[in-house]
């Protein structure tokens, strides 16, 4: 794979056509083919100019048929956790969403499959080094943390997720807002009242320079 001719220090503007070729090499990869369910067809937004980027696990099978990321009552959970409209959520200008995996893994008795681990170490390297105004980086779930923590993760990921403040400017990790999980929310009250305040703060200053009520675009 070639690496990215994206500089930190390039308008991006004048990054957006090296940028472009990029996402069209990600949105083109085949390398997990064997593996998937269906045809691979990653999906992500991102652009030169993203400020906050959210790193999820892989796309669930509604997703993979509309094309369009947290596109699913996770979504809505994480949305309302954010503050954020859809039209604020999907503006690529300045919010990047790049699951660990970006292509639908399968399902195993009702459960979605874990990300394939192809995906991040391609891929997520090159996307990161092309978006150099990126500040924090959400890590929604255990697969988002154990790629960027590694051991800097806590036993569990209560203690991860209680643990933000070690990780902060860089990364905020945080539950996954799946249904399946509402009973953890239940069982850990201080995320709602401690975490998604700090979250929404520090989410807001990632994005106070311009307007983040631009129009649903998704790449």
């Amino acid at each position: 794979m070639r690496s990215s001719s994206l500089s930190s220090t390039t308008p991006a503007d004048a990054r957006a056509p090296a940028f472009a070729e990029l996402l069209a090499r990600v949105r083109a990869c085949t390398v997990c083919a064997a593996y998937l369910p269906y045809p691979p067809r990653p999906i992500l937004c991102a652009s030169p100019a993203a400020r906050l980027l959210i790193v999820g696990q892989a796309p669930g099978r509604r997703v993979h048929e509309t094309g369009v990321p947290w596109n699913d009552p996770s979504g809505d959970l994480l949305r309302q956790w954010l503050g954020m409209t859809r039209e604020q959520f999907y503006d690529d200008a300045r919010i990047a969403i790049v699951p660990t995996g970006l292509c639908y893994p399968g399902t195993v008795n009702g459960s979605d499959l874990p990300p394939r681990p192809e995906c991040a170490p391609l891929w997520h390297p090159p996307l990161r080094a092309a978006m150099p105004g990126l500040r924090p980086t959400l890590l929604v779930g255990a697969y988002a943390q154990a790629y960027y923590l590694g051991s800097r993760r806590g036993r569990t990921l209560a203690d991860t997720v209680a643990a933000w403040r070690d990780f902060v400017p860089d990364y905020l990790p945080l539950p996954h807002p799946s249904p399946r999980n509402r009973g953890w929310l239940k069982h850990n009250p201080w995320f709602e009242a401690d975490v998604l305040p700090a979250l929404r703060e520090r989410v807001g200053a990632a994005l106070a320079t311009g307007d983040n009520g631009g129009a649903h675009t998704t790449v």
